[in-house]
């Protein structure tokens, strides 16, 4: 089997399904789409990719939507109070009926148990938009990203400040897939999954790079060459503001001087959305380092090649 066609079917819930191979030609892909975006128009027609929403989105939405639409394909946005999910029907009859209509299922979801079930009872392929423990179409994007801004992987130093969520989880795999060394800061409590770390220190063999962990944004961010972080207040744990603010305000906030502690040359990067003057300070945000836009640009081209290579 080829690489291209070892990505047929297959369902996207981590990122650490994907080899570094796979990866590597998926982001090659999805440049090529940038720069001739023309070549590909028409290849998924006759495709329809469900959008299953439980959580609001932007970013993940618009570039799902747009990419099938490049791709010649169909998108349906549901969402999971309009379904028949929000009344009790089981994940799995949804699964199920949903797999004898549309090609492929996309799910931005609060427990990622439930995209696993999903995963489990559909005969087509499952694309994780956002659980949460990961986030894979993002850290996808980042990574375009980095090899668009950095020329490549070997010998760059990314470091993660904050919240040990869904994005740091996914990219401590990806990071380590590719040979990207990654320092993550964070407080105690709120360090990444057990099993984040597990596949980032496994994979971390394989590839060279460095993994760890830290308390402390200063050592973390020492030498890197791009500065990553995400809200502290991930949805779903509102409930949690005052006292996570308490805990990462004012140590864990990306501001240029925190930022002085990276390469001169480093660039700064965030999911998006981002609460300026919280996690970050718009100066860094608005800065000339800052790489957020190229980095929500990014989202609909390797969201193209990613639904290209799984159903194409």
């Amino acid at each position: 089997m080829g690489i291209r066609e070892s990505f047929r079917g297959l369902d996207i819930l981590t990122l650490q399904e994907l080899s570094s191979e796979q990866i590597a030609f998926l982001l090659g892909l999805a440049m090529d789409m940038k720069e001739r975006v023309d070549r590909y128009e028409g290849l998924l027609k006759g495709k329809v990719l469900a959008m299953i929403f439980e959580k609001p989105s932007t970013r993940t939405r618009v570039s799902f939507e747009v990419a099938m639409y490049k791709l010649g394909g169909y998108a349906l946005n549901l969402r999971w109070d309009e379904l028949q999910l929000s009344r009790g029907e089981p994940i799995k009859d949804t699964a199920r009926v949903l797999s004898r209509y549309v090609d492929a299922i996309m799910a931005r979801v609060y427990k990622h148990s439930d995209l696993e079930e999903l995963a489990k009872y559909a005969s087509i392929p499952v694309i994780n938009g956002l659980s949460d423990l990961w986030h894979p179409c993002q850290i996808l994007a980042d990574l375009l990203t980095i090899k668009e801004v950095k020329g490549g992987f070997r010998g760059v130093k990314l470091a993660y400040i904050g919240d040990g969520n869904n994005v740091c989880n996914t990219l401590l795999v990806g990071c380590s897939k590719v040979g990207v060394d990654v320092s993550v800061a964070c407080p105690r409590g709120y360090e990444p999954s057990p099993r984040a770390l597990e596949w980032a220190y496994e994979n971390s063999r394989i590839s060279g790079s460095k993994v760890e962990v830290l308390e402390n944004p200063v050592e973390a961010v020492k030498n890197a060459d791009v500065v990553y972080t995400d809200v502290f207040i991930s949805m779903g744990f509102e409930s949690e503001a005052e006292e996570r603010r308490r805990i990462f305000l004012p140590r864990y906030r990306v501001d240029a001087k925190l930022m002085s502690y990276a390469k001169p040359d480093a660039v700064f990067m965030h999911c998006l959305p981002a609460h300026r003057d919280e996690e970050v300070d718009e100066e860094v945000l608005e800065g000339k380092s800052s790489v957020v836009w190229l980095q929500a640009e990014n989202r609909l081209y390797a969201q193209m090649a990613l639904l290209y290579l799984i159903l194409g």
